[in-house]
């Protein structure tokens, strides 16, 4: 087992991603008596410990989780170190407020371009010794600068003291594909390519880019969601089952997985952009970047031969929800002679807004006639009831953890799958905002379509029944 952290240090305590989401991890980690030792947080932001105690009342009274009560024992737990991170007195003085500290946590809440200057930063002053170290993505811009992204960390860090967060692991409904798979026996059976027809992705935000229009004008939504997200939804969507209950053998099953997917082409991809994107704040007058993506994605094993995975990602869409639809194979002939709607006989798991999970059937009507409706069988979950994905991440990296946190190898089976379509290499059509996006994603699924909207599965047809 590995031994716990005994401090943290989080760069980047001034940020947006500080007051949004680690704040109120760090209040639940310590009202659930989980985090008890020091938290040190780093910023180049001219603040006293005052401020930076003051900023954490902010974030958690913003996010409705302060009490005075329960904030009390997090304040007492804060430390402050204010400097500039090329500053090698920084770390100096982050090594004295880490004081007997031999097992730090050091988080990065930061620009990946300060990864190195902070890594080499601790080495020099000592606060890399015994420590872990925490990345948030991006992780590269593709596989080369992945590649030396990591060359970079493990001059300071081994590989088992890297820790990179795709917040999306961390997701409650998204561990439960896997475990939703590999728990129930009716599954395993029908899990492969006999079975399933096809596999959809879907994830949809009703916004646009808001305030973030400079970082997505850089980024596009392949490098933001459909590279780490989506396929990390794939790996747990169509993985074999790990060879052992521990973190590795879980990671091993998903860079087997991913290294098994056949890198896109240009044909296999369809991107977008929103109309008006490029009058948005930050965003360059002729920019090309897509605002959406629709992708083909084939994995080359026994088990998934010649069965395509459908993702559809975008901003601006109908809906803000993310679902995965599996479609079963219909039997060679249809005992009653109906026509069988397309998405009959499905599995759906929405991640979110709320968590479910639908079984889609066909059921006879009432009366003397063979004639059915499908029905979908569902089972729905509070998203309130479920731990925050930042709470349990960085508890997890704090107790050394590791099964939700993403590998080098699984980091760069993901850059290989996507690296071919990346830049220009196919246009980005114009789509209206509140559209599923323009309608060449519709002609790439044409054979097996129609896309399933996340609201339409929902719906009854008017005289079915519901369950």
């Amino acid at each position: 087992m590995p031994e716990p952290s005994d401090a943290l240090v989080f760069f980047g305590a001034s940020g947006d991603l500080a007051y949004k989401q680690i704040f109120p991890a760090l209040q639940r980690l310590v009202s659930e008596g989980g985090l008890t030792v020091p938290i040190v947080g780093v910023a180049n932001a001219d603040w006293s410990l005052a401020e930076l105690t003051a900023r954490a009342e902010a974030s958690l009274r913003e996010d409705g989780c302060f009490d005075p009560a329960t904030f009390a024992p997090l304040a007492k737990l804060l430390r402050y170190v204010d400097g500039d991170y090329q500053d090698e007195s920084t770390f100096s003085s982050l090594r004295r407020e880490l004081g007997d500290s031999r097992r730090p946590l050091h988080y990065l809440a930061i620009p990946p371009s300060l990864f190195g200057v902070v890594a080499e930063g601790l080495a020099k002053s000592g606060c890399n010794d015994g420590a872990r170290i925490v990345v948030e993505k991006p992780f590269g811009r593709d596989r080369t600068t992945a590649e030396a992204l990591n060359e970079l960390l493990h001059r300071y860090f081994t590989e088992d003291r890297v820790f990179r967060i795709d917040h999306y692991l961390g997701k409650d409904p998204v561990q439960n594909i896997m475990y939703t798979r590999f728990a129930n026996p009716i599954f395993e059976p029908v899990w492969n390519r006999s079975y399933v027809r096809s596999f959809q992705i879907t994830m949809a935000e009703k916004f646009g880019v808001e305030s973030r229009g400079a970082f997505y004008d850089d980024v596009g939504t392949i490098r933001d969601v459909l590279q780490n997200h989506l396929l990390a939804v794939v790996a747990n969507l169509c993985m074999e089952p790990p060879a052992a209950d521990d973190p590795d053998a879980i990671r091993d099953a998903r860079a087997m997985l991913l290294k098994a997917v056949r890198p896109l082409t240009p044909n296999d991809v369809v991107r977008g952009q929103y109309e008006g994107y490029r009058e948005e704040q930050g965003v360059h007058p002729e920019s090309r970047t897509e605002t959406f993506v629709a992708a083909r994605l084939f994995i080359d094993t026994w088990r998934w031969a010649d069965v395509p995975i459908y993702i559809r990602t975008g901003k601006h869409l109908p809906e803000t929800a993310t679902e995965v639809t599996v479609q079963f194979r219909r039997p060679p002939q249809e005992v009653f002679g109906e026509i069988i709607p397309a998405f009959s006989s499905h599995l759906r798991m929405r991640i979110s807004p709320d968590i479910s999970i639908g079984m889609g059937v066909r059921v006879k009507r009432p009366g003397d006639r063979m004639v059915g409706d499908d029905v979908e069988l569902s089972l729905s979950e509070h998203a309130a009831s479920v731990m925050p994905p930042y709470q349990r991440l960085l508890g997890d990296a704090l107790k050394g953890q590791s099964e939700l946190f993403t590998r080098a190898d699984l980091v760069d089976a993901e850059w290989r799958i996507v690296d071919p379509i990346l830049g220009d290499v196919v246009p980005a059509y114009p789509y209206d905002p509140g559209t599923w996006g323009p309608d060449e994603a519709i002609g790439m699924i044409a054979g097996d379509g129609p896309w399933i909207d996340p609201k339409a599965v929902r719906r009854t047809r008017p005289g079915a029944r519901r369950y």
